[in-house]
């Protein structure tokens, strides 16, 4: 059964998405109709909820699962939102091999995947992703684009899809603006309501720990329309410990992301000053 919290971000998704439909009407309504089925798949459903169990029983991680995987499509969607309204084309438009709404496509179904290799472990678990994904992807491409004449259309929207998954970690080179965003749209998932569960059942000090505790101190993350750049995200924060998950998470994802010089980066304690990183 799903928490009034995933309720709760599947309905923000879906509100987003479908005010991405409105901006963009001559498009049709694919986005809409591939988050729809993200969001009601039974196999996707139950490789985050065991992503989460492995994530955070078994590692002692911070959330991975269905809540944190919707986070980051709401996320990056919002960013990709921002770029269109900017007048900002999309790595396939500006390649003239897709549109902005099958870049919009790619982005929500590599955000809703790219944490599957959690249920296997941590190390290269965004490659396990890409493998546990691929099929996955590609059924619920066919069943919206069922068309032969869409073959190329499905081949894109789907390598996008999986650059974003295995790219989402900052550790390995990616190159399109769609990838760029899935990797900031996760460094984004920070608040405190991430490290929650974490902190409750794991009393026992162990390494990796500041990452749950830095994360507690955090918030409130903003994504809104910039000044000197197009996407502005500002990091509230309770304590200064919030300034590891900025330093350390957040700003080295940004860094390797092709979507780097689209982002401007503000962080600071609550009542103070905040700070200009990017």
């Amino acid at each position: 059964m799903k928490s009034p919290k995933e309720i709760s971000v599947e309905q923000w998704l879906v509100r987003l998405t479908q005010e991405i439909i409105n901006i963009t009407p001559e498009q049709g309504d694919l986005p809409l109709r591939v988050v729809r089925d993200l969001i009601n798949d039974k196999e996707i459903q139950s490789v985050q909820d065991y992503a989460n169990k492995v994530a955070i029983a078994r590692l002692g991680f911070n959330d991975h699962g269905p809540v944190h995987m919707r986070t980051v499509c709401h996320n990056a969607l919002k960013m990709l939102k921002i770029l269109y309204n900017a007048g900002v084309p999309t790595t396939l438009q500006q390649e003239q091999v897709g549109t902005f709404d099958d870049s919009v496509t790619a982005v929500a179904m590599a955000a809703f995947c790219h944490d599957f290799g959690m249920t296997i472990g941590r190390q290269d678990h965004e490659l396990y992703s890409g493998i546990l994904a691929y099929n996955i992807i590609e059924r619920i491409l066919e069943k919206n684009l069922p068309d032969p004449a869409d073959l190329m259309r499905r081949v894109v929207i789907r390598s996008t899809a999986m650059e974003g998954i295995i790219g989402h970690m900052g550790t390995r080179k990616i190159h399109s603006i769609e990838a760029g965003l899935i990797l900031i749209a996760d460094g984004c998932d920070m608040t405190k309501g991430r490290a929650r569960v974490p902190i409750e059942i794991h009393s026992e000090p162990k390494m990796g720990d500041i990452h749950k505790y830095s994360a507690n101190s955090i918030d409130k993350v903003l994504i809104q329309p910039g000044n000197r750049r197009p996407i502005k995200i500002e990091v509230q924060m309770s304590a200064e410990v919030g300034f590891f998950q900025i330093e350390e998470v957040l700003l080295p994802k940004i860094n390797s992301s092709p979507a780097k010089n689209l982002v401007e980066l503000y962080a600071g304690v609550n009542g103070q000053e905040l700070k200009r990183y990017l």
